[in-house]
């Protein structure tokens, strides 16, 4: 059996491997009856899905609160719950789910691997928590869009971790004409046209006079 490994983190202990293992197994099992991933990424799960979402864990400051929104089938929310496990245990992962199918598959997820996560089956637009530490979202909408419907998850202090496309400069763009926010774009490691936009400071601009 070839040996898994993590590219962005390869010191990555062997017991957050087998976790991330078991949690590619519960997708493959599920996935028939639940469409969690593409039919066409279960032979590169691992490249796809996993690697793709731990690449953002260690893009700021972790904090005690992490919100994922739009979990689906736990990319990257439950990735990042696993790592997390061996390097902050006390930050607390929500998963925000409106699929009440996904939202069981996570709840088991969370169960057999014991990981320190709260399983929302809502809308974003009614989740309610406060001090929230970093959002992170993957495939929910576009950015302008985005920033609507997490403006209330954001504080002062809240960090968005957004995976985005080949597309992203122009949703920045578009974003900047409702929007006031600082952003750094760091290179996706899995896609040579993806972005992580790294955004702090988000409040809805002025309208011009």
């Amino acid at each position: 059996m070839k040996k898994r490994s993590l590219k962005c983190f390869p010191d990555v202990s062997r017991e957050t491997i087998k976790q991330l293992e078991d949690y590619v197994a519960l997708v493959i099992k599920w996935n028939p009856v639940i469409n969690l991933v593409a039919k066409g990424d279960v032979a590169d799960i691992w490249g796809r899905h996993i690697e793709d979402s731990a690449q953002i864990v260690f893009l700021t400051d972790i904090g005690s609160l992490w919100v994922d929104v739009g979990s689906g089938g736990g990319f990257p929310g439950v990735v990042a719950a696993i790592l997390l496990k061996a390097i902050s245990p006390l930050t607390k992962v929500i998963l925000v789910e409106s699929d009440a199918r996904k939202a069981v598959f996570l709840r088991q997820v969370v169960l057999e691997l014991d990981l320190n996560c709260e399983v929302q089956n809502k809308r974003v637009e009614v989740v309610s928590v406060q001090a929230v530490s970093i959002v992170s979202v993957r495939a929910v909408a576009a950015l302008p869009k985005l920033l609507k419907l997490v403006e209330h998850l954001t504080e002062k202090n809240t960090v968005c971790l957004i995976m985005k496309g080949k597309n992203f400069s122009q949703e920045l763009k578009l974003a900047r004409d409702t929007w006031s926010f600082d952003c750094d774009v760091v290179q996706s490691k899995t896609s040579a046209d993806g972005a992580i936009l790294v955004i702090r400071n988000v409040y809805r601009a002025k309208k011009q006079t």
